[in-house]
């Protein structure tokens, strides 16, 4: 989980760029961008052009978004998209104390950080949620 919360820091949200997953083994790759027919270049686009226009008061941060994605490295990229995989897969309670956790860990040095990774994963839930309370008791 904390690999998540570390992983989170990178998640891109529907960003330009971002590429389509691999194609399924069995079929031949998709074509280039340039290749693509304007009703497929369309499908791609149509999502951020709905949320772009959705959205006036986001634009800024979807721009600062991108433009990070696309600084980052292809290892960066990767481990950022399983993080969204993992975030997508969690249960609402998971996501409430990877909030809290992300929130503590953004203030620690790299040295607390380790040594409260290693004392979660020594956790059990009942204590995991206990320190969740005890952090927002401190907010």
């Amino acid at each position: 989980m904390l690999a998540l919360v570390l992983g989170c820091l990178l998640v891109p949200a529907a960003v330009a760029g971002d590429p389509p997953p691999p194609p399924p083994a069995h079929g031949p790759p998709p074509p280039a961008w340039e290749q693509l027919t304007a009703a497929q270049r369309e499908l791609l686009i149509a999502p951020i052009r709905d949320r772009w226009n959705s959205e006036p008061e986001r634009r800024q941060n979807m721009l600062d978004h991108a433009r990070r994605w696309q600084e980052l490295t292809p290892e960066q990229r990767r481990r950022a998209r399983h993080g969204r995989n993992r975030w997508e897969h969690m249960n609402p309670e998971q996501r409430a104390q990877t909030r809290v956790l992300f929130k503590a860990m953004r203030e620690m040095t790299p040295e607390q950080r380790s040594a409260l990774k290693a004392q979660w994963r020594q956790m059990t839930p009942e204590q995991r949620r206990e320190w969740v309370e005890r952090q927002r008791g401190e907010e």
